[in-house]
């Protein structure tokens, strides 16, 4: 079996699982946010159970609209406030809160081997640990709240292996933009990504949980990497409760591989309006910009923000483009208070941000008007993303998107490094 497979075999009390087959699926964790949680919590109470199955298994977490930007905003935020105190669940208040993705693992609630559901597609963040996680609509978010079980129909695996090493400026960001500018924004339909390979595993675990999150813009059901000693450190430093890791078989049968590479990728650039519309960073041309967003679960952990940092010290960004940064969590926040990344943002002339997910989907702290450009480390970029119809947004990686705030024009941060 391939790691998706063994982990959904464990979880189901079966002894082999293939891919097409019905199954259910027993899960460790549940998780809805202030967008998500209101309707699983309507749906919930439609079914007329007075208990969820494991208070210490659902999470929730208002990173959306939060701080609250208008009132129905805080209505949102009140009802999973008030439904999170009834049920005594795990529920992280504004001041202690970050962006779900990059919260869970980092307070170790996400653990390897472990069958993950959330009402979000970035979900599928969390394979980076090698967990199958994934995302759901908010009523099957109810009843896995009700019940602890997940209906679902195994996956296909798909094996993707990057050799070679990796290029100056090229992060796991570039990996998976380039990966979706290959196959296209569904060329892993309903299955599974399962990364692997030499570069996979020289990249740290940050540039893991971006190629993670991105699995859902290639149509993806889940991401998943093998664990080695890079990913049992980190779970290691986390881990409150016990756990399983699982491997795939020499012989699991994966629908196809592919193969890149890497030393052959540059930084990359998804244009508008795609996550699949990928051009190499020397290809884009002179794009005049208006916004750039460092952050999101994305690109919102620390080593992005010392990426930008690196680039950003010292130089001022461009007086006709703002410049968001937002830290992922409340930690990360401060571990870059500490070591002065958020001075050297300020300093150039960013804006920070308390953790949100705001300008990801044109919510607050940075919507786009009709006309206007963004370089942004988010992960979509479709029509209306980011606020206006009309408006444009480019992903990339945080390298890129440093210089980029510094010229005011799309460019690689080989044109402001000395």
């Amino acid at each position: 079996m391939t790691l998706a497979e063994k982990i959904l075999a464990a979880h189901s009390g079966k002894g082999k699982v293939s891919p097409g087959e019905f199954i259910n699926v027993r899960v460790d964790l549940v998780l809805a946010n202030d967008i998500t949680a209101p309707l699983a919590i309507k749906e919930f109470q439609r079914l007329g159970v007075n208990r969820v199955y494991d208070p210490k298994k659902i999470v929730m977490v208002p990173d959306h609209f939060c701080p609250n930007k208008d009132i129905l905003s805080a209505e949102q935020a009140k009802t999973i406030r008030e439904f999170a105190h009834q049920y005594d669940l795990v529920y992280f208040e504004v001041g202690r809160m970050g962006i779900e993705h990059v919260l869970l693992p980092e307070q170790g609630l996400v653990l390897s081997g472990e069958v993950v559901v959330g009402a979000d597609s970035h979900t599928c963040t969390y394979g980076a640990l090698g967990a199958f996680a994934t995302g759901m609509g908010s009523t099957d978010i109810a009843v896995a709240m009700a019940t602890g079980e997940i209906w679902m129909k195994v996956p296909p695996t798909i094996k993707f292996v990057y050799r070679g090493k990796l290029g100056k400026w090229v992060g796991g960001k570039d990996l998976i933009l380039y990966t979706i500018g290959d196959i296209g924004v569904d060329g892993a339909l309903y299955s599974v990504m399962e990364f692997t390979g030499e570069a996979i595993d020289a990249l740290h675990m940050d540039g893991r949980f971006t190629m993670a999150n991105m699995a859902i813009e290639a149509g993806a059901k889940a991401g998943i990497f093998r664990v080695d000693g890079e990913t049992k450190k980190y779970v290691k430093a986390r881990a409150k409760r016990s756990y399983q890791v699982y491997q795939p078989d020499e012989d699991a049968e994966y629908t196809r591989t592919i193969e890149y590479d890497v030393s052959k990728i540059e930084p990359q650039v998804a244009m508008p309006h795609l996550p699949s519309n990928v051009k190499p960073i020397s290809q884009v041309g002179n794009i005049k910009i208006d916004q750039v967003v460092i952050g999101s679960c994305t690109n919102g952990r620390l080593d992005d923000l010392r990426l930008a940092a690196r680039i950003l010290r010292g130089r001022q960004v461009s007086p006709e483009v703002r410049c968001i940064i937002i830290p992922g969590t409340q930690q990360i926040y401060l571990d870059a208070l500490r070591e002065g990344l958020i001075e050297t943002f300020i300093k150039a002339g960013g804006v920070v941000s308390t953790p949100t997910c705001g300008p990801c989907l044109g919510g607050y702290m940075g919507v786009l008007a009709a006309g206007e450009r963004c370089v942004s480390t988010t992960n979509r970029n479709f029509v209306g993303r980011m606020g206006s119809p009309q408006s444009e947004v480019y992903l990339v990686n945080p390298t890129i998107a440093a210089a980029s705030a510094v010229l005011g024009r799309i460019t690689s941060p080989e044109e402001v490094r000395d």
